[in-house]
């Protein structure tokens, strides 16, 4: 174990939180995605009821602590929530990287809080003192700030009568400098600074774009799993049992070549975590765009040899909701856990409906 894998290092944690209100009776709907509003005719992604937002109370909270380079932003967490604040909420399972259900945003980027470690995302801040204006309840305090003061300090200043501006050009003017020895008070700030520990490296965890928050940084995958199930996400075969010359039912009807297992292998892999459509600037709730994760789904039966069903999946997905909306940015590419190169198989995909299409 290296030297600064052992030794702690003081890390400030940021997380953007979030607090229901108390739920109303016939509260008014909202839709969470601005095209998603209408069903759009002939699609089975733009039909679904829209979704009520949520109400509440957004404010951004700092945890300080100190932490392991190697530890993980989920071990983080766990510790904040055992010994600082029992109310934070994430949601969390097997914390190996497998179920996918701790998936937010760390620092702008989509990852699950169990892979990512803290000497990776932790970044340094700047030496000035932060004023942080937001209480814990999601106000700014009352009272005078920095800014206030030096506008009345200025207001002030221009009402001084001549004769008192005047006495004072007389006299020498003390300076303000931190360095000058006339000023006490500067200098003691001045040497304070120049000692003091540099701030804490910073990790800002936000709950995953593209869902509605549910509280803190769980968020509401409903959607998500509906437009996965709607792509009826298992092999569809003939239902005609292969036999033998002897009349035996053949044991081996749905034998693959190592190619053809090798097209949807690690499409099988996907744990359904959100990353990808997190990343998408598309993606906006599933209405609008049904999103990769469902495409990857749809993806993996496609190319798999044994089903019979192409031609069906691949109308299900050729409508103005589903492979077309995709823009090919490619940015669910970047971070998914499992190792799918989920713009590729959009690309994939498009050309697939296209080529059909043009038939």
């Amino acid at each position: 174990m290296s030297e600064d894998a052992m030794h702690g290092m003081n890390v400030t944690i940021r997380i953007q939180r979030f607090t229901p209100m108390p739920e109303r009776g016939h509260a008014r709907r909202h839709s969470s995605s601005p095209f998603g509003g209408k069903a759009r005719t002939g699609s089975p992604f733009g039909s679904s009821p829209s979704r009520r937002r949520i109400r509440g109370k957004h404010f951004s909270q700092d945890y300080d602590f100190e932490a392991q380079p190697g530890q993980t932003v989920l071990d983080c967490l766990l510790d904040i929530k055992r010994t600082i604040d029992p109310t934070l909420a994430f949601r969390y399972s097997c914390g190996h990287g497998i179920c996918g259900s701790d998936a937010v945003s760390i620092n702008g980027t989509p990852t699950l809080l169990c892979t990512a470690k803290v000497e990776d995302y932790a970044k340094p801040q700047s030496n000035q003192p932060a004023t942080n204006n937001t209480a814990v309840d999601g106000f700014r305090p009352t009272g005078t700030t920095q800014q206030t003061a030096r506008d009345t300090i200025g207001h002030n200043a221009s009402e001084q009568t001549p004769e008192q501006t005047s006495d004072e050009d007389d006299q020498p003017r003390a300076s303000l400098n931190a360095g000058d020895s006339r000023n006490p008070d500067a200098l003691n700030s001045s040497t304070e600074n120049e000692n003091a520990a540099p701030n804490p490296a910073l990790i800002e965890i936000a709950p995953l774009p593209g869902f509605p928050v549910l509280r803190d940084l769980i968020v509401d995958i409903d959607q998500m799993m509906n437009q996965i199930r709607k792509l009826e996400p298992y092999l569809k075969a003939d239902g005609k049992l292969a036999t033998t010359t002897d009349g035996q039912i053949d044991m081996f009807e749905y034998l693959q070549k190592p190619e053809e297992l090798k097209r949807y292998e690690l499409l099988s892999n996907c744990i359904s975590c959100g990353i990808c459509e997190g990343s998408c600037p598309v993606y906006a709730g599933g209405e609008a765009f049904i999103g990769p994760a469902a495409l990857i789904a749809d993806s993996r039966f496609i190319n798999d040899s044994r089903d019979n069903a192409t031609d069906q999946r691949l109308d299900a997905i050729a409508t103005a909701d589903g492979i077309t909306a995709c823009q090919s940015v490619r940015a669910c590419s970047r971070e998914c856990p499992r190792g799918i190169d989920v713009g590729e198989e959009m690309w994939q995909l498009t050309e697939r409906v296209k080529s059909r299409q043009n038939r």
